[in-house]
Formats: structure tokens, sequence, C-alpha cells
């Protein structure tokens, strides 16, 4: 996902430095020799199963695999009209480049809890001039929104309201030149102005915001003193659950006993559980913190700043002075060994971060939960496949970087209908690896699975234990032998076939160590990125191989299908090309939602226009495009109320290319909030106008209708 500061200029952007440097497969080697015998594959999304996804999303039934031969005939359509086929019911948008959300005509949009929101507390009043304090900021809406997710204010028992619900909002970044009125204050290389710091820290996070529907007005609002209403920030306080808890490498001058932390960064894609919790995601966190050669692997392979991260491009939190106070709230983001051990400094913080953090937005006050099992890496997001009644819970995740994996955990428990977040504290977390002829197999980073003790043997690389196997997931993925991909990011499983589906975003690098290596995806250079989609064995997201093949490929109309003649996924026209594909969501009609995220000179020039976000029909390859936000900005997150009248959609960073005096976008306070085909106003940004604000956007039918039918 975004992330102006580290690279303002680049297209793949928001991975930080490439720092896989195994010699493991790459995914374009893989795939050039796949293509002989795609037949096996074509269309796998024809195999269906019975069960319809229900209103809960969380059931559904299952069948065994299938002869598949003559899936894509139409006799093998017709045995099963039961796959959801959904009919796209609205005329493309074209590319647009201006200052408004545009969407097509039969369609409205709201501008919804900005950052600077108040939601709680005393609710201070966001000001325009960014002079909002510290404390202000604790109490309102969290810059950059990302992944969300909407919680039916009756779900704990049993209902799905789509009038009423808490909205759970990530908070991936910050951009200084904004929040602050005049930018970072910076002096003799070190922040100078603690509350600045104070206030970046808690812009990060999450927000929990109970929003209701004005059916007067037919436009949502925040419910004043609501009890839910949170904000969880990068300083709140965190338990360390699973088999990480209490080692020897998250203990820290603030935790002795390795069982707590404070805070989560960086909170990009997110996750949910069947039993009403909001898992958020911690993407690019290494670049926050500071340790100078030599660093420990564990620091050095996520790519953990060598030079104090001002110099990084980053915030400099840890050189604010004199906040000796509450254990370092600022400097712990120093990780230089300074002490006798581990528990008299901070070498260890960076550790606490890169996991999934567990939520329980229906109980205020309780401590969000790092769920160490399922591995420390960047995640971009955590995707549950429909879990099943006594089998295992499944979740995938990308790790969003150059040549770096993709990962699935399987509970070592099963879900029944009394589950809690303990499941995801015992299980296996794999790494998977994409073979030649349209298969694959995930790799068990198990410190007791013979096949992990003989690759440690084979590379010559040991870890004591399984806590240090999963702080290590990168490098244990790397001994195992996992296929690098091409930056992957967001997944979806489609509710009722289970098949899964994953972004790749971008990747116009190789290999510094290896002139010899090309990039980890099936075109180089690949600025405009792809859609790989795979199937596990026998329809069961617990097992231990898949097929696969590409579902999409990006870029202008040329290029789909141009390197693969005899690929068959969606064609590209004037109404669907796209670039740099992240955001992936299935709505409950079986529409895949594709939102994406230049950056650079991508996005500020050129044929896609702004960032966008698509609809797509995997059975018939329909593709159109839906919405196009405003200026410098990332379309992201996607979620429906239960009834799909109402989308919530993120637009984080508008004007991301501002500074102050000079801003690149005026979006939302501009007064064009969205515009429909044939009335996009023109592009007139003020400079000296009001300061962009990451938003949400409400879409709805003006005939109240489902959304994309």
């Amino acid at each position: 996902m975004s992330d102006k500061i580290t690279a303002k200029n680049e297209v793949d952007k928001g991975e930080g430095a490439m720092n896989n440097f195994s010699g493991n497969p790459e995914f374009i080697d893989i795939l050039e020799k796949s293509y002989s015998r795609r037949q096996m594959l074509q269309g796998s999304l024809g195999v269906a199963i019975a069960g319809m996804l229900g209103a809960s999303g969380v059931a559904s039934a299952m069948v065994e695999d299938e002869d598949v031969s003559d899936e894509n005939s139409v006799a093998a359509r017709q045995r099963r009209p039961f796959i959801k086929n959904p009919v796209l019911g609205f005329d493309a948008i074209p590319v647009t480049r201006s200052d408004t959300v545009t969407v097509p005509k039969g369609y409205r949009v709201q501008a919804f809890i900005p950052w600077g929101t108040p939601i709680l507390g005393n609710y201070p009043a966001y000001k325009a001039d960014g002079s909002n304090t510290g404390l202000d900021q604790e109490q309102q809406v969290g810059s950059h929104h990302d992944g969300m997710h909407y919680f039916p204010i009756d779900y704990k028992a049993g209902g799905y309201s789509s009038k009423e619900g808490l909205l759970c909002v990530n908070h991936e970044y910050i951009d200084p030149d904004v929040i602050n009125p005049n930018g970072m204050t910076i002096v003799d290389k070190k922040r100078a102005n603690a509350d600045e710091v104070r206030k970046e820290i808690a812009a990060h996070g999450v927000s929990i915001v109970h929003i209701k529907l004005n059916e007067n007005t037919k436009n949502w609002e925040v419910v004043p003193g609501s009890r839910f209403n949170r904000r969880i920030t990068a300083e709140t306080l965190m338990e360390i659950r699973g088999p990480v808890r209490g080692h020897d490498l998250v203990k820290t001058q603030f935790s002795p006993s390795g069982t707590r932390t404070r805070g989560t960064i960086n909170n990009c894609a997110h996750g949910y559980t069947p039993w009403g919790t909001y898992l958020t995601c911690e993407e690019n966190w290494p670049e926050y913190f500071f340790c100078p050669d030599p660093q420990p692997r564990e620091h050095s392979r996520q790519g953990v700043s060598k030079v104090p991260t001002l110099d990084a491009g980053r915030y400099g939190w840890e050189t604010v002075s004199g906040d000796a106070d509450r254990n370092q709230r600022y400097s712990r983001f120093d990780a230089t060994p300074k002490g006798a051990d581990a528990t008299k400094d901070y070498r260890n913080e960076p550790n606490c971060f890169g996991w999934v953090v567990e939520i329980d937005p229906f109980t205020p006050g309780s401590l969000p939960k790092k769920r160490t099992a399922l591995g420390r890496f960047r995640h971009e997001g955590c995707w549950l496949s429909p879990p099943q009644l006594n089998q295992p819970i499944v979740y995938y995740s990308g790790d969003d970087a150059r040549n770096e994996y993709i990962y699935k955990f399987v509970s070592k428990g099963v879900y029944t209908e009394n589950a809690t977040g303990d499941l995801l504290d015992e299980g296996t977390l794999y790494a998977a690896k994409f073979n030649e002829d349209g298969t694959g197999v995930w790799l068990p980073l198990d410190i007791n699975h013979p096949d992990f003790k003989a690759a440690m043997a084979a590379k010559n690389v040991t870890f004591k234990d399984q806590a240090e196997v999963l702080v290590n997931a990168r490098l244990a993925a790397d001994i195992m032998g996992a296929t690098k991909m091409d930056r992957p990011e967001w997944g979806t499983v489609h509710p009722q076939t289970r098949e899964v589906f994953m972004t790749m975003t971008n990747n116009t690098r190789t290999s510094t160590t290896d002139p010899g290596t090309r990039a980890v995806n099936p075109r180089f250079p690949n600025p405009n990125g792809h859609i790989v989609q795979w199937r596990e064995a026998n329809n069961k997201p617990w097992a231990t191989s898949f097929t696969w093949e590409i579902f999409m490929f990006c870029g202008l109309a040329k290029d789909g299908g141009q390197i693969l003649p005899d690929h068959n996924g969606p064609k590209l026209t004037a109404d669907n090309i796209c670039a740099s594909p992240d955001g992936l969501w299935f709505d409950d009609n079986g529409i895949l939602w594709i939102q994406t995220d230049m950056s650079g000179n991508q996005q500020g020039s050129g044929p896609f226009g702004n960032n966008q976000m698509l609809a797509a029909n995997p059975w018939t390859g329909e593709v159109k495009r839906f919405l196009v936000g405003p200026m410098d900005q990332e379309v992201t997150g996607v979620v429906t109320t239960p009834d799909g009248k109402y989308m919530f959609v993120n637009m984080q960073h508008p004007g991301d290319r501002s500074t102050p005096g000079k801003f690149t976008s005026n979006w939302p306070d501009s007064g064009n909030v969205f515009s429909t085909p044939g009335n996009v106003p023109p592009l007139n940004i003020n400079p000296n106008g009001p300061r962009p604000r990451s938003a949400t956007i409400v879409i709805s039918r003006e005939d109240g209708g489902v959304i994309g039918l």
C-alpha cells in the first residue's frame, strides 16, 4: 500500500528496499513454463460448490473435487446454474483526472468521517489550519484510511442490521506536510516539537466508529457519546499472544516479561473473524525503527532502517528529546542496544511489530492482541476462507514487498459456534510454492516438521524454537524454497467456490545481487501488475496443495494477453484499463471489486487517470470501471452493509504530493465531493485552499437498489 515518504516518485512504492536475496524460484520462470499446460486450469471458477454464502458471510457448504476437463463448456455451465453470475448493471465510467469522486449515473456519494472528525472524549473540532494538538488527535478519526469492516450493531445477537453498526477503519500512515500546520519541526536533524510527534502517533492505528443511517436524509452519521467509539493508536497498550508470548525476542524495558507492547503502526488491509472481532495488519512497519549495524537477522531481513529514520525519509520519532517519562514513548523507536540486556533498552521493539492484531470492537477497553502464530512480516492483510463447523480456520496473507511470499495460516483447533480468538494462537503457518505445471504446494514453517528440519540442515540455518521461526517468518520461507512473488497485496476468497484471488501490484526491478534475476511476475518490466487466483485441492482450504492461474493482466488494451496469447482472462478495453491493482473484495453477490494504487509518474500523468475501482464478474470475465477518485489518492478498502445497498470505500491520502501551502488536492472540503459522467468538473486545485483529508465515502443508489447490480 501507499508510502509517499519512502518512495515519492516510484511506481512500485510502499514496499521498502528489496530484502530477499535468496535463490528461491521466481514466479516469472514458473509462469512461462506453465502456459503449455494451461488447459488443465482454464476457467477454474466453474468448479462450484453447492452452498450459497449466507448474510453472515461465514457459512457455506462444500463438495469434493470433480472432473474439470470440460468446465468451460456450455453443458458444464448449465449443470451448475447456482454459481453466482452477477450482472453488472451500470455503465462503465471513463478515466478521469479531477479532484472529485466520479461514479456512474444513478449513484450518489457522501463524504464521511474524514481525518480529524471528533468521535470521543470532549469531541475537539477539526481545525482547518492543521493546528489540532496531539491530545485532540487522540479523540479524532486518524489519517490515511485503509482497510475497514462493517459490523452490524446487532451482530452479537445474531442480527444483520444495515442501518446501524460499528465501522472499524485502519489508518496506514501520515503526511507530515498536511497533518501539521507547517510540516515537521526539525532542528539539528531532530524532531524539535514533541506534540507534533504525539499527534502523528495518534493519527496511526484504528478508529472504531459507531455509525447510524439517518433515514430522513439517507446519510450516515456518527453516534455521539457511544461507548463503542474508540481510538487505537501507535501507543495503545496491547497483549502479545501465541507462541512468541514471553519469548526473549520480545522482552523490552517496557515489558521485561515479553507479554505486552505498545501500539500498532502502518495498518494497511484487514480481516475479520466469525466471532465478531476485527483484524488489523501491520505492513510497512520496519521503516519506523532505527537500528545501526550490526543488525540481528530479525531486523535486517525485514528491512529495519540502518540510519536514523529522518535520514531514511521517515518521521524521526526516535529523535524527540525529553521523553524519559512513560518508558521512552518516542525514543523506543531506536532499537540500538544500550543496556546490559534486552530488558534495559528497546533493541527488541521492532520484534513487537509485523503481526496481525485482533481487536474486539464490541468490548470497549479490551486489550488488542497481537496474534503471533500468524507470522511476522509486512502483512498486507488477513483474509478468511469461509469457515466450516468442526474444521480448521484458514487465513491468507500477502507480504507486500518485491520478491516476498504468500502465506496461509491453518488453525490447530477447529471452528465451533463458541470459537474465540484463542483459536488463532495455535496452528501451522505455510508459505506458497508455485510449480510450473499449474500446481502448487504449501510449505510448512514448522520447526517440528521433518521437511523444515531437513531444510534447516541443508541451508545451515537454525532456529531455537517455533517462536524464532515466526519472528523470522521471511527467513523460514527462504529456506523452505517458497516462490518469490511480485508484491502480493490484497487477497479475497470467493464466497461459493472458495477460490482465492490476490493482487500482484507491480514490479519494475530485479535483484541487485544477481544481474540475471528477472522480476517476479509474468512481464518484465511490469509497472501495471496482475491478479493471481488459486484453488485448494479438493476444495479444502486447509489442503497442502493447490492449482493456480492468472486471472487478469492489468495495463492498456493492447497489454491484455499480449505476452501470453492463450490467456483467457478478462480483456482490457477503454471500460476497464487499469494499473497497479491493490485492494480486492468479493461481495455477497459474487462481484469482485478491484482497486488500484498507482503512484509517482503513473499516478500523476498517463492514460489511466486517477486511481479507480472496478467491478468484475469472475465467471464471465466482464470488468467495468465503477469509480475514479480525486487527485493524488489511493482507492482502498471496501465493504457494504449486509443488504448491499450502502458501500463504504476509502479515499486515502488525497493530495499526497502536497507541501505546506501547496496542496495538490482540496478534497473533500472543496465542495465537489462527487460527480457523474458528463458532469465532471474541470481540474481546479487551490494550492492555498482546504487541506486534503483522507475520508470514507458512502455510495448508494438513488433508487435504493443494491450496489453494482
